[in-house]
Formats: C-alpha cells, structure tokens, sequence
C-alpha cells in the first residue's frame, strides 16, 4: 500500500466503485493523491526504522516534496510534468527499499536447529529444521503422538520449538 506503483490500482478500483463521478462535485481527487504520497513517505521511513538504510528516504522526501510544491504553487499547465517527475522519484525510493529489504532479509542468520517440546509427555529433542518445506506433522519418539502445529502457526517448530522455522525467521511466509 506504500509504493507509489500502486496509485493507478487504487484509481482503477475508486473509478469502478463509481467515485470517479465525485469529481464532477469538487476537486478532492488531488487532496487523495497528496495522501497517498504522504502514506508513500510513511511506508518508507518504517522501513526505515527496519534496515536503517537512508537511500530510499534521500530519494522520497524530495519527490514528495516536489509534488506538493508542484501542486500547491505552480501553475496548472506546468505542475503535471513536475508530478511526474515526484512519482518516478518515489518509484526509485520504492525500488531501492525493495532491493534493501531483500537484502537485509538474505543477511539475517538463518538458525536451523530447534528443540522440538512434546506438549504430552514433555520429551524435548533436538531436531533440524527443512528450509525447503514445512513440516506440519511430527512424532514424538517417546510417547508416539503425532503433532500438528497450533491455530496460526504454520509448522509444528512454530508451535512447539524454540526457534521459529526458516521462513519465518527470514521474514517470508511459510507454506
């Protein structure tokens, strides 16, 4: 919802609900606009607060800030090509956060061994983690019960070990 990729899409889906008509009533469409740029600039600086890289921040505030400028203080036949010029900025902001969310997600140390607790008889054991799949089932070597992960949770180590499972941990959803 915080890239600016999205704005068409959410045009698109406002025109077939029948709001596109509004506009015939007063200018809101732009104030919209203007919000979406501001949820865009508050997308990025929680991801931010993730990866602490500053490139898609240096990149978006001064798009933003030329689309606002360009809107409220330009004339009307100059300030579509300057808000553009903010959406193609934001675009690279979105791109860039992207490509560093990626990569901060592939540095993160992936654990892969987790003590698997029997919720019945309480035996713990050791066991490793698939990377590739997700084990939805699991038998307790000491008391023969089969295991299945809790409502929410996608694997049986989500439920019952001390490490969460890989895809999880790496910030992904599991199978």
């Amino acid at each position: 919802m915080a890239t600016p990729c999205c704005f068409p899409l959410f045009g698109f889906v406002l025109a077939a609900l029948g709001l596109g008509s509004f506009e015939l009533f007063g200018g809101w469409t732009m104030w919209v606009f203007l919000g979406l740029v501001l949820i865009s600039l508050l997308g990025l600086s929680f991801s931010y607060r993730k990866h602490r890289c500053t490139w898609p921040l240096l990149v978006a505030v001064p798009s933003a800030i030329l689309i606002y400028y360009s809107y409220l203080f330009i004339d009307a036949e100059y300030w579509t090509t300057l808000i553009y010029i903010g959406m193609f900025g934001l675009l690279v902001a979105s791109g860039i956060d992207y490509y560093r969310m990626r990569l901060h997600n592939k540095n993160a140390i992936i654990e892969l061994q987790s003590i698997i607790t029997c919720p019945i008889c309480g035996h713990k054991k050791e066991e490793t983690m698939p990377v590739d799949a997700c084990q939805y089932f699991y038998e307790c070597e000491s008391c023969h019960s089969r295991l299945k992960p809790k409502e929410g949770d996608c694997c049986v180590f989500c439920s019952y070990g001390t490490v969460k499972c890989p895809p999880i941990q790496s910030g992904e959803k599991c199978c």
